[in-house]
């Protein structure tokens, strides 16, 4: 059902030096710029997780709005739950396509753990350990912003490479043990998206 992608793979895509970075199928025009701002109509959702219950609550309304293309960063310090988060979402997409996953472990290690679902393969990345933000290319970046659903922790990683259109949840540490709060961001049509409470939990 999943399958690790290893390290060291051929690169997807050879970079010269002095072009910008651009990723198949998307364009150069949208790496114009090193980060895009999130549009000017959007704010920052604040959502209070009071357990861990909460956060997978959340990860499963967001489960339930994704769709080919669609990039979710998820971002935090160690430990606060975006493994928790991510795992959620893939148990929920099983479940609601009648696809049995034996286990969704942490691609710490593989750096990237891919789950296929009859809409969409879903990519979970985590980027910790990656060394420049040019080795997404070998993880199969360029495939899973094309046609795919990416999940991916760290994403301060890839730095002037990721596209402006995509969602960001950052997970903090709530006021009790346990708690958490989700600062939620919405970039590009994530705005329009997410609009009417989507993700309230």
């Amino acid at each position: 059902m999943h399958s690790a992608l290893p390290r060291g793979a051929a690169a997807r895509q050879l970079i010269l030096p002095g072009e910008p970075p651009t990723l198949a199928g998307i364009g150069p025009a949208r790496y114009k710029r090193l980060m895009a701002p999130a549009d000017k109509s959007s704010s920052i959702l604040t959502l209070p997780l009071p357990d861990e219950a909460a956060t997978q609550r959340l990860a499963a309304r967001l489960a339930g709005l994704l769709r080919p293309g669609d990039l979710v960063c998820l971002s935090g310090s160690l430990g606060v739950g975006k493994t928790v988060f991510a795992r959620a979402v893939v148990t929920t997409l099983a479940a609601h396509f009648g696809v049995a996953v034996d286990e969704v472990p942490s691609p710490t290690f593989t750096l990237v753990q891919l789950y296929d679902f009859p809409d969409f393969t879903l990519y979970h990345f985590d980027l910790y350990r990656l060394e420049q933000a040019e080795e997404v290319y070998e993880l199969g970046i360029e495939d899973s912003l094309a046609d795919g659903v990416s999940l991916i922790e760290w994403p301060d990683r890839m730095e002037a490479l990721l596209p402006p259109e995509r969602l960001e949840i950052d997970l903090r540490q709530g006021p009790a043990e346990g708690a958490r709060i989700a600062a939620v961001t919405p970039w590009g049509g994530w705005s329009e998206r997410l609009a009417g409470g989507a993700l309230d939990v």
